[in-house]
């Protein structure tokens, strides 16, 4: 018996940037669903509904900008989600043929900064939450980021069907608590006057708003179809849309409407989220506030397991650029364990002035993968629609080439078109956007030019050549995927 299949005899996911062979293939798109709602059902999305409050807007412009800014972003992300059943490939690894085999290194480092920030942010709330529902003193923390961390490495070297599982079984205890929350919200707190006043626009902290949420949601698009990638792939790809869509999109809703619910009538607005639920919990019912809170601990683990995954695939995708490398469990191990090191190490030097500067500082990375996004969906949906030939994306010399010019230059340009819009607190406001009065619109300057660029910049592909490329190779790349060898 190989060491391949030893490992799957014990549950453990040998794959990691190959493709998965149809004879791998399993499950339904209806696990989607759970999976992406708890990725949203957590304290950092409640963070996200802050942001019109903190910034002067009123209760029903808050909502409206939440949901406007969702189902915008949500649409992006579910479109990612639809590509894994039909590539079988880790999300990353799909940017080789619109940026090149080591041309896609430019997103990739965004992509990991991003995992190991989340990561920090994850840890640091978990350990809050869980050490703050266990004991009210703060000493405590560093033994349980500690255990968080572990958790989540367990987890994630298990892998994709003990991911899908754990969301599955936490989303029916967690959609409980919310329930249990927003009831309590609703009977306890009292919302000042003029917060469902719809002449109280304020255009910055709608658009702030708006920006944030719709980044938000975008941000799960960096390793969305990995956790799609095993389906069939005559999955269709409307299930596969709709399951991502309306699992995260009802999940973000919910939690971001209570984050803003919870601010309009706490009066440390923003300053400890985990103090203002463990708070509104507990008026519901003496010892429900600790509970909430290690119902919340245990979601915010999930979720720095997937980061911890997603981590992994995105480190084995850059060394893969530079020295061809066979994936194995063993490479998967270390590039879990060293996500999760970096993730630990951050988390436990991290201070009060890190936690309310790290918006500004995801903000920023949000902004980096919305050119990214543009580019990738154009390709998949409108240049190539879909057709790849899979084994020369792990081909060096293939013919996606190793600086592919028409993604890299789009990517640079919506990137460019999107700075005079910025506006990231104190760090920076861009001409436009101070010009504007702070209102940030970048995210619907950059799509729209990184994608046309895009457009514009492949007319000249020979698609019926790469089409016909992708058919003779079919059986080439499942036949040394079942083999667990990178063409």
């Amino acid at each position: 018996m190989s060491t391949a299949e030893r490992a799957r005899s014990r549950g453990l996911e040998t794959r990691s940037i190959d493709y998965v062979p149809l004879s791998e293939r399993h499950g339904r798109a209806s696990q989607l669903g759970p999976l992406w709602f708890m990725c949203n059902a957590q304290l950092a999305t409640l963070a996200t509904g802050l942001i019109s409050i903190t910034g002067g807007g009123n209760l029903i412009w808050s909502f409206i900008a939440i949901v406007i800014g969702v189902l915008i972003g949500t649409i992006f992300m579910a479109a990612h989600s639809s590509q894994g059943p039909q590539l079988g490939l880790p999300q990353m690894i799909q940017s080789r043929p619109q940026f090149g085999y080591r041309g896609a290194l430019l997103v990739w480092l965004f992509a990991y900064i991003q995992y190991a920030g989340f990561n920090i942010f994850n840890t640091v709330l978990a350990g809050e939450s869980i050490g703050g529902a266990i004991s009210e003193s703060q000493s405590d923390n560093h033994l349980w980021l500690w255990i968080v961390t572990i958790v989540a490495v367990g987890i994630a070297l298990v892998g994709y069907d003990l991911i899908h599982t754990v969301e599955k079984y936490l989303m029916v205890l967690t959609m409980i608590v919310l329930a249990l929350i927003t009831i309590s919200a609703l009977v306890h707190l009292r919302v000042p006057p003029g917060q469902f006043d719809l002449g109280g626009f304020h255009a910055a902290p709608f658009f702030g708003q708006v920006g944030v949420a719709a980044g938000y949601q975008i941000s799960w698009a960096i390793y969305v179809s990995d956790y799609s990638r095993y389906l069939p792939k005559d999955t269709p790809t409307r299930s596969t849309f709709n399951w991502t869509f309306w699992g995260s999109a009802l999940g973000g809703l919910w939690v971001m409407f209570l984050g803003s619910y919870i601010a309009t009538s706490a009066k440390d607005i923003g300053e400890n989220t985990v103090v203002d639920l463990k708070n509104v919990a507990q008026q519901l019912f003496s010892g429900f506030g600790p509970i909430a809170l290690v119902v919340f601990g245990l979601g915010l683990i999930s979720v720095t397991a997937l980061n911890m995954y997603g981590g992994s695939l995105t480190l084995i995708s850059s060394i893969d650029s530079f020295t061809a490398i066979k994936p194995t469990l063993r490479i998967r191990i270390v590039t879990i364990v060293i996500t999760a090191v970096l993730s630990l190490v951050f988390a436990l030097a991290a201070t009060a002035d890190f936690l309310s500067d790290f918006e500004d500082f995801l903000l920023l990375i949000l902004y980096l993968f919305i050119p990214w996004t543009a580019v990738n969906l154009t390709d998949y949906f409108i240049v190539r629609r879909g057709h790849y030939a899979i084994a020369e994306i792990f081909k060096p010399d293939g013919i996606y080439r190793v600086w592919a010019w028409p993604g890299i230059v789009a990517y640079l340009l919506g990137f460019a078109a999107m700075v005079p819009f910025f506006y990231i607190g104190d760090f920076y406001e861009g001409a436009a956007a101070k010009a504007m009065g702070g209102v940030d619109i970048s995210m619907f300057i950059g799509l729209p030019v990184a994608a046309v660029a895009y457009w514009l910049f492949t007319r000249h592909l020979d698609l019926a050549g790469e089409e016909e490329l992708a058919r003779q190779q079919a059986d080439e790349i499942e036949q040394a995927a079942a083999a667990h060898q990178l063409p």
